[in-house]
């Protein structure tokens, strides 16, 4: 695929979304980010160089979401990079329903954005397109709520894989480790941890949203049409395949 794309990145107005959405501006592609925050979106869209556009719908909008399909109308890349750890934003959770809300909100933030907004786009998507859905570290580490969505995030992949590979489009997981200089952990990451982490790795440093900008346009590009339905790391080994 050459020329100018329409590029679509969710919870593109901070840290990873944001340098995702530099890197194909960059590139000179038309790059559309979405996210709940217009005021960051805005500051975003008008910060990065290139063709950016800031559209302001909930991941779980359906309504919403429907609108910005039909107003986009065919695109080449997406980005589902919405998501996060939900349990950072509530106390822990006191009794089942508790239980229940911190569970389905992790759930929905992260796997239930990726599938409507992809559900969404996909009847338009060209062929050659690309389907990229930021993953994490802790579908395989373990992380409670947010590990099991992340988990069911790669699971769903495969299968998205394997139905829109006969339209020449792939789907593939992009799954960071500990990345630095995001909104991911609020601010609840102290100094012990967070050496931790970097002490896990074999490159002895944090992962930076451009490590994972740089997997994610690889992906979306014409050298890689034949990978799909795959978890490509960018953790600096910490959790390492074979």
């Amino acid at each position: 695929m050459s020329g100018m794309r329409k590029v679509v990145v969710t919870g593109g107005g901070t840290g990873i979304g944001r340098e995702v959405a530099a890197r194909f501006a960059a590139g000179g592609d038309d790059v559309v980010i979405t996210g709940r925050r217009g005021q960051v979106l805005e500051a975003t869209a008008h910060e990065l160089a290139g063709s950016v556009r800031a559209v302001v719908v909930d991941g779980l909008d359906t309504a919403g979401i429907e609108a910005v399909a039909q107003e986009l109308g065919a695109v080449d890349v997406l980005v589902n990079n919405a998501g996060g750890n939900t349990d950072f934003d509530r106390p822990a959770p006191q009794g089942l329903a508790e239980v229940a809300a911190a569970w389905r909100s992790n759930v929905d933030a992260n796997l239930t954005t990726a599938v409507l907004m992809t559900t969404a786009l996909l009847p338009a998507m060209t062929a050659g397109a690309s389907i990229i859905t930021i993953g994490s570290i802790a579908a395989d580490k373990g992380a409670g709520s947010y590990g099991a969505a992340k988990a069911a995030v790669a699971s769903w992949n495969v299968d998205l894989a394997r139905m829109v590979g006969k339209r020449g489009i792939t789907a593939n997981i992009v799954s960071p480790g500990y990345i630095a200089d995001t909104e991911f952990f609020r601010d609840v990451l102290d100094d012990e941890r967070r050496q931790a982490l970097v002490a896990a790795t074999m490159t002895k440093r944090a992962g930076t949203p451009a490590d994972v900008a740089a997997m994610v346009t690889f992906l979306a590009s014409p050298a890689a049409r034949q990978i799909t339905g795959q978890t490509l790391a960018v953790n600096g080994g910490e959790w390492p395949s074979r």
